[in-house]
């Protein structure tokens, strides 16, 4: 009976978070109304510029999934440390040496077969993703760094490298961008269903086979790493020491568990995952690593992690939100809409978000308050 309140209990605990993610984000659209006015356009043509451009066609949903793609991975970068209490900022690097590293190994090795050449070029960006993440956990697990300065700074690191430093080594035309990949290096595109003879027969298979559809598989690595990482935290010791060092590092300490190894694993976990999300955009989009292809994917997951409450499964829906923002707000731009009003529609949900969180964690403070009275 105690098991199945405790089971309750956190049900109902889930529920409110996300309930509260969706009452900011239903928030920020009504406040977003109030800007949208200002520019003389009817909040109503905006918003459905916004769903029409999101959902309203086959194209559209899978081009809102490409775009989410990398901002669920990086939520996902952001989500594990800290549930073990450290606040990842360097996603955006860690993006960036895991894209950089599965470019050079695409171009690199000319005569590969897709077997073996494309799980290496995956494996290789994520290990070296997982390595510019580990260093600043490492950093504050054995010399007390905070791992906020470490990966702000290792972010520029990474971007002298990989841009400033590796285009320019590598690039043999004139574009800011590395050779193109070897077709055996690059991710299975969508679009190209009607290529494969076994997959050409699957149902909605003509649905896929349009130009201007981006989506390929790195959308569903994403979602496997989701669920790789939700069992990792909730139903493994690893995931229990990570979360227990979260809570309490001292008494994690006294309760035998090793704070560093948590740190240092959560860390290095964390940079594999935002350089799957790099790996994705060189091998699945843009087949090579090019200038701008992070395109502030590492700092919109701080968002994406906040709204998914820093769970694995909510992670997705808030990257799938997002996703849902960028796309539909080319449509409406097409529609006369700034551009700047879904950038602030971002802004008012991360305020609303944050807000909501802090006045949750008041009530907590207060109750307990009560409670001690």
């Amino acid at each position: 009976m105690r098991s199945l309140n405790k089971y309750s209990n956190k049900i109902r605990s889930i529920l409110i978070d996300l309930g509260l993610s969706l009452l900011s984000i239903i928030v920020a659209l009504i406040v977003g109304t109030l800007f949208i006015y200002l520019t003389d356009k009817s909040p109503i043509d905006a918003y459905s510029a916004l769903y029409i451009g999101a959902f309203g066609s086959f194209r559209a949903i899978a081009n809102t999934l490409w775009r989410s793609t990398p901002l669920i991975l990086t939520g996902l970068a952001v989500a594990l440390p800290f549930r073990a209490g450290l606040f990842n900022i360097g996603a955006e690097g860690q993006l960036l040496m895991g894209g950089f590293t599965a470019g050079v190994v695409g171009f690199y090795f000319t005569s590969l077969p897709t077997f073996i050449h494309l799980p290496f070029a995956i494996i290789a960006g994520m290990f070296v993703g997982g390595l510019w993440g580990g260093l600043p956990g490492l950093l504050k697990a054995k010399m007390d760094v905070h791992e906020v300065i470490a990966t702000i700074m290792l972010n520029h690191i990474a971007i002298a490298l990989t841009i400033n430093y590796g285009i320019n080594i590598f690039r043999d035309t004139g574009r800011p961008a590395t050779p193109k990949i070897m077709e055996s290096a690059s991710m299975f595109n969508f679009k190209n269903i009607m290529d494969y003879p076994l997959l050409s027969n699957l149902p909605f298979a003509e649905l896929f086979a349009q130009p201007a559809i981006r989506l390929h598989i790195n959308f569903f690595l994403a979602l496997i790493a989701a669920v790789i990482l939700w069992y990792l935290l909730f139903k493994t010791t690893l995931g229990y020491e990570m979360r227990a060092v979260g809570f309490n590092p001292d008494g994690a300490e006294y309760g035998g568990i090793n704070a560093s190894k948590g740190i240092i694993t959560a860390m290095f976990i964390s940079g594999a995952v935002a350089g799957l999300a790099g790996v994705g955009e060189v091998l699945g989009t843009h087949l090579s690593f090019i200038n701008g292809m992070d395109a502030g994917y590492g700092f919109t997951g701080i968002a994406v992690a906040l709204i998914g409450q820093t769970h694995p499964i909510g992670v997705i829906l808030g990257g799938l939100l997002f996703g849902a923002l960028a796309q539909g707000g080319l449509e409406m731009q097409f529609s006369g809409i700034p551009s700047e009003i879904v950038m602030l529609i971002q802004a008012l949900v991360i305020f609303f978000v944050a807000a909501l969180q802090v006045f949750k964690v008041y009530l907590a403070k207060r109750k307990a308050k009560g409670g001690v009275e």
